[in-house]
């Protein structure tokens, strides 16, 4: 049976540009949740907080799909740090715009500022909700410490909402642990639903053609990171791993270091940029380590397909969507033992898991991964059956649907795809709220 259903999303727009400091796996969960339940058959609206003046209220995305615009602080880029104080505005123009528009089956929250809202929009309208946390911010302050600037109140709406949602949704079997042990969650109303990734998006490429179109010799041994610049990612251990390779086992290899909030390689623009190159100088890697800048998803598979493996070493992880995309295209990966990588990658069969912070371990994988061609071979092959057999998005999300229906008590949704219904009509702009005169109270 078709739903109405709200995805709300405070800072994460799906049609926001992707590697930037605030854009990455969330966008995409968001964009591809969305497109796959409206190939469900269901109805989807995307809320997301108006960041630039002039864009339209209403966005026809795509059939099915609408990407609405909140007027809630000021229409520029704010960092998702200091969006807190803004969430009230925004509870208060989506109750208004249910209130003239028609309401909602149930609202799904992404990230826990989008929960604040979802638990206000539910207490006025009575709209049933479930939450993707995408971050724990009792997880994140114990490895990022003083460098977390989120307000010291997170953890406490974090768990408020834990025991107000109809329906908490972990990533990963550590996220449901640290949801059950740091916050107390019900594991009744506790469900496991990995991301996924795009299959017809990702898939695998000729090696010797994506290294073709880049610029890439055939010979190299080449390893890619794919991802935001900031230090959490750890991509300075990667580099330290490429040098102990170096140094240890007599063996070069390229880094190629995909991401950055501008098109090209730029320092001031990407600040990350030029601390990991310091390290790259200092380590022995030097110019093996290549920042190619921010990259289209449309390019990113030539990026997977090209390397031999993809290398993301975070200090934690709450799930990690690039992997997927990696194994997805064939190309094995080494990451680090934490988070949604333990879950996604099978150490040995898909690729390798270390402990973060590491060097020293890293550059004894890439050792061992590039002393055994049947083992590079064994690993891709492995990679793409792992990928495809359990994160598709379509999988994903009839695992999310299943979950709705038992968080709002409707009949289990039906196995089979309901057609597209044609594009709903947008009321006349006058209409909506806050257009003439900013938000709208309720």
């Amino acid at each position: 049976m078709s739903r109405r259903i709200a995805l709300i999303s405070d800072h994460a727009s799906p049609l926001a540009v992707l590697g930037g400091v605030d854009s990455g796996g969330q966008n995409v969960y968001v964009a591809q949740v969305a497109r796959e339940l409206a190939a469900r058959g269901h109805e989807v609206d995307v809320f997301t907080r108006r960041y630039r003046s002039g864009q339209p209220r209403i966005v026809e995305w795509c059939r099915n799909v609408r990407v609405i615009h909140v007027p809630a602080g000021p229409a520029t880029d704010v960092r998702k740090e200091d969006l807190l104080p803004y969430m009230a505005d925004f509870a208060r123009w989506m109750i208004g715009f249910c209130r003239m528009r028609g309401g909602y089956d149930l609202l799904h929250a992404n990230f826990f500022m989008s929960g604040v809202v979802a638990r206000q929009v539910r207490r006025a309208l009575g709209t049933p909700f479930v939450i993707t946390f995408h971050a724990l911010g009792r997880v994140r302050r114990k490895y990022q410490r003083e460098a977390d600037e989120f307000p010291d109140e997170r953890a406490e709406i974090e768990e408020q909402l834990v025991a107000e949602a109809d329906a908490v949704i972990a990533e990963c079997p550590q996220d449901k642990s640290d949801l059950e042990t740091l916050y107390g969650a019900d594991p009744a109303r506790l469900h496991v639903v990995p991301c996924g990734f795009e299959k017809d998006a990702f898939l695998p490429l000729p090696r010797h053609f994506a290294r073709q179109v880049l610029g890439i010799a055939p010979e190299e041994r080449l390893l890619v990171n794919v991802g935001r610049l900031v230090p959490r990612k750890g991509i300075d251990n990667a580099i330290r791993g490429l040098g102990c390779l170096r140094r240890v086992y007599g063996i070069d290899a390229t880094l190629l270091v995909v991401g950055g909030n501008s098109d090209v390689p730029d320092p001031h623009e990407t600040p990350e940029i030029g601390r990991l190159a310091e390290v790259a100088a200092h380590d022995a890697a030097g110019q093996r380590v290549i920042f190619t800048g921010r990259r289209s998803r449309e390019l990113l598979k030539l990026y997977y397909a090209a390397a031999d493996a993809l290398v993301t070493t975070p200090w934690y992880e709450p799930f990690g969507i690039t992997p997927l995309e990696a194994m997805a295209c064939g190309t094995p990966v080494i990451g680090s033992d934490v988070g949604g990588l333990k879950y996604t990658i099978q150490d040995g069969e898909t690729g390798f898991l270390v402990p973060p912070d590491d060097p020293e371990a890293l550059g004894e994988r890439f050792a061992r991964f590039y002393g055994s061609p049947r083992l590079m071979r064994r690993m891709s092959r492995s990679a793409l059956r792992r990928a495809n057999s359990l994160f598709t998005w379509d999988r994903v999300v009839a695992r999310l649907d299943r979950v709705y229906a038992r968080a709002a008590r409707w009949d289990a949704p039906a196995a089979i795809v309901t057609p597209l219904r044609p594009p709903r009509a947008l009321p006349p702009e006058a209409e909506l709220p806050g257009v003439l005169g900013g938000a709208l109270l309720p």
